[in-house]
């Protein structure tokens, strides 16, 4: 018997009446709603105490309800079906149970039953409650945000409950009782279950057809998501109402597209923030941290960013400066700023308990933290010692918050790093910890707590700096904390597996709406060494946020750690990253955009090849870049597999045709990155020191010459990669569509934006790889090849390039 066996299971629905926007239906003293949100969405919600909690979460950013799709409803025997031109959802009244199809008949959700037969369509007990779900053994399930393990989700079960990893205080519930042998009760393992981040978001993909549907609960309470079952999946959260959106696809990319557009995208992001970032927790001075941004200089190791841990602060209370270490902060940030580095400091939801110090004694006096039943501030136990914490779930709080975070960044700082924000409270249970001035629960606002803080932090960057776009990272979250925050994964490990673990981790938080995600790289936790440094850094530069950090009291991780030889390599891989900016910078656009993730799992593009839903190390970087890493010490080659398409080895320039597995050497120079047939990869000429102040006045099209006749489109966003302006028209975006016709490829580049002040670009370089064009016209001209590039005057308008190929090409 499992624990859920006991609940009340709702069996037969009383009476159903027809809404403006579905249905509504009477069962057990409560009220089944279905509200049609879009074509290929429907919200289903399940009463609690006869009212309708409208608001569950933060989640959802829009009105579900603001369109009008159409649908019809048919009655029948013993069931009602609502019809729209997606889905079909039938309601069968006696036994009670609800499934949705696609009008073809296949399904996207459908109740199943227990040994007896009986439907477990939805079931209660004091206040928790579960529904289960029909599945097949050989199906595949993918998100639920930052989990670990494989990115196909099957064959196991996961808690959403956000969790200090390292910290045996909070893990402690989740590791007792387990076998020596079982990896989810050692923390460090890449089966440990559960994570920081929790977003109930996931995709079920049906076998053998492939097609997909999706299911986003919006719940903050705890959850369990059982896949471990063959025949059969279950969803329970441990408070809260029943509210579910139901994705009927079938293709991922639709799915995600439409759950992004609930609970919102993640905003274009500065440009330097995509730049390299250098992080240590350490007892830095101030000539310290200048003098370490001086060797990156000297040294010609690109940087755009300098973080700063909690040393930084006085006795780690949040939005203070150890002036000892630090005499002239505003000064020192002046000078960073003026060499092209921004500066991050770290910022803890905790704020010491402490009369006399001002957040504390103001928090007080605005009553902004929370609050135990009794009345009592909420006291944990984090770095200052006794802390109380904010009451994010007010606005009040949040307010004040952005107040605080505000005039912190006006001293020059130009982001900020929210940690600690689960909530950790140390040796101290959470569970006393209430919210909304101590009306409101501790379980229904934990997983909520990081995007509430997320909102507030962001709220005060705004108003610090308004016509800035803002960073902020933060290490836990829920769903939609893409719309304030990027996602760092926490307190990694300096270990092989763990670089490993970063990749399915990565893709799926990309699958789950947050595409701006990155490891430390390195680890953070103990020791590094050489090889796994050079190629987690290899890795690391091709993945959204490019971040190395390390612990205190490990040895040191900076590029130049290891001698010439791995410093060497990794400056190159840098400068690689450094070169991709404008290709990066283009796909985080397209992210804000269409929800499509940065770093993703091939089954993203590719979900009608089964090869790919069990592949975990290797990863497509936007969507021309297929970037295969070394995971393990001493290889000197991998298998990687391309998919359909022709691929080109980036180091090699061989062409290998997709659907196929290839044996890549792999040099302690690079590891294998792939570029797709067809795509305009765009690059600059260089590598800058910074993104601070460079506008190049020649840009790189590396155009990989489609193998087989077809077409296939890429992008190049221009604008000032710092302000809003770009939303106003204030760019140039450029849509390359690449087409093969026999021994002829057209590049046909179109134009749209009304250009920027700081736009240098004077020219293109275009250069053809796979091939050598027997001749290249430029709008008809015909221009000289220099090798296999040719430079010609652009100035952000649309031009035609025609290739003619040798007929051997």
């Amino acid at each position: 018997m499992t624990a859920t066996d006991t609940y009340r299971r709702f069996e037969r629905v009383d009476g159903v009446d027809e809404t403006p926007r579905g249905l509504l239906a009477s069962l057990h003293g409560e009220q089944l709603r279905v509200d049609v949100v879009r074509d290929d969405v429907v919200r289903v919600k399940i009463s609690r105490g006869g009212r309708f909690d409208e608001e569950p979460t933060y989640a959802v950013c829009v009105d579900p309800l603001e369109g009008a799709p159409g649908f019809a409803v048919e009655r029948g025997d013993g069931v009602v079906r609502l019809r729209t031109e997606a889905l079909v959802l039938s309601l069968h009244l006696d036994p009670f149970h609800l499934d949705v199809h696609r009008p073809d008949g296949t399904p996207v959700v459908e109740t199943a039953q227990d040994a007896q037969g009986r439907y477990w369509a939805y079931a209660t007990l004091n206040d928790a409650f579960t529904v289960r779900r029909r599945c097949r053994h050989e199906d595949a399930i993918y998100g639920l945000g930052e989990k670990t393990g494989h990115q196909n989700r099957k064959g196991r079960d996961f808690t959403l409950w956000n969790t200090d990893v390292l910290s045996p205080d909070a893990t402690g519930e989740f590791t007792a009782g387990r076998p020596g042998d079982d990896p989810r009760a050692d923390p460090t393992s890449t089966e440990f279950d559960p994570y920081y981040v929790s977003i109930p978001f996931f995709y079920h993909q049906g076998h053998p057809a492939g097609g997909m549907s999706g299911s986003f609960v919006d719940n903050s309470y705890r959850g369990a998501y059982e896949f471990s079952h063959p025949e059969e999946y279950r969803i329970h959260f441990e408070g809260g109402q029943y509210t579910e959106y139901i994705f009927a696809g079938p293709s991922m990319p639709e799915i995600l597209s439409a759950y992004t557009w609930l609970t919102g995208r993640t905003s274009p992001p500065p440009l330097w923030s995509l730049g390299y970032h250098q992080c240590r927790w350490f007892d830095y001075s101030q000539d310290a941290v200048e003098a370490l941004a001086q060797r990156h200089r000297d040294l010609e190791i690109p940087c755009d960013a300098l973080w700063l841990d909690i040393e930084y602060m006085d006795g780690y209370r949040v939005f203070t400066w150890n002036t000892e270490s630090f005499p002239d902060a505003p000064g020192m940030l002046k000078r960073l700023q003026d060499s092209g580095f921004r500066v991050i400091t770290i910022i803890d939801p905790g704020v010491k308990h402490d009369p006399g110090y001002w957040v504390y004694d103001q928090a007080l006096e605005r009553d902004v933290l929370c609050r135990t039943e009794g009345g009592d501030v909420y006291i944990g136990q984090v770095w200052p010692g006794d802390t109380a914490f904010p009451d994010f779930a007010t606005e009040e709080a949040r307010a004040w918050w952005g107040e605080l975070n505000a005039a912190h960044v006006q001293s020059g700082l130009a982001g900020i790093w929210n940690d600690m924000n689960e909530p950790a409270t140390g040796n101290i249970d959470p569970g006393r910890m209430r919210f909304d001035h101590g009306t409101q629960s501790h379980e229904r606002f934990h997983n909520q707590y990081a995007l509430l803080m997320a909102m507030g932090t962001t709220q005060g960057l705004l108003e610090a700096m308004p016509d800035r776009r803002t960073f902020v990272l933060s290490r836990a979250g829920f769903a939609g904390i893409q719309r304030y925050a990027a996602n760092w994964m926490g307190d990694n490990v300096s270990r092989w597996d763990h670089l490993w673990l970063s990749i399915p981790m990565a893709t799926g938080f990309g699958v789950s709406g947050q595409a701006f995600v990155g490891a430390d790289i390195g680890g953070f936790a103990g020791n590094s060494q050489a090889e796994l440094y050079l190629r987690w850094m290899q890795y690391g530069v091709l993945t959204p946020f490019c971040r190395n950090h390390s612990g205190i009291g490990n040895v040191d991780q900076y590029a130049w750690a290891w001698g010439q030889t791995v410093q060497d390599l990794v400056r190159e891989a840098l400068r690689l990253r450094y070169r991709l900016l404008p290709y990066i910078y283009a796909t985080f656009i397209t992210a804000s955009e269409t929800g499509a993730p940065v770093q993703r799992p091939l089954v993203f593009d590719y979900q009608d090849d089964p090869l790919v839903r069990d592949i975990d190390d290797e990863y497509l970087f936007g969507p021309d870049l297929l970037v295969a890493p070394v995971v393990e010490p001493g290889q000197t080659a991998r298998q990687v597999y391309l998919p359909a398409g022709d691929w080109y080895d980036w180091n090699s320039g061989q062409r290998h045709a997709g659907g196929s597995f290839a044996l890549v050497p792999t040099p302690m120079e690079h590891i294998p990155v792939f570029a797709r047939a067809g795509s305009v990869i765009p690059m600059w000429p260089e590598a800058p020191a910074t993104t601070a102040g460079y506008h190049p006045r020649t840009v790189e099209l590396h155009l990989f010459v489609p193998a087989t006749d077809g077409a296939h489109t890429s992008t190049l966003h221009e604008d000032d990669g710092l302000t809003f302006a770009a939303g106003e028209g204030k760019r140039y975006c450029t849509a390359f569509t690449v087409t093969r016709s026999g021994s002829r490829v057209e590049v046909l580049a179109e134009v749209e934006g009304e250009g920027y002040p700081e736009f240098a670009r004077e020219s293109f370089r275009l250069v053809v790889r796979g091939a050598t064009p027997e001749r290249v016209r430029i709008d008809g001209d015909v221009v000289e090849l220099d090798g296999h590039s040719v430079t010609f005057a652009n100035a952000g308008t649309g031009f035609t390039a025609e290739l003619d190929l040798p007929p051997s090409a």
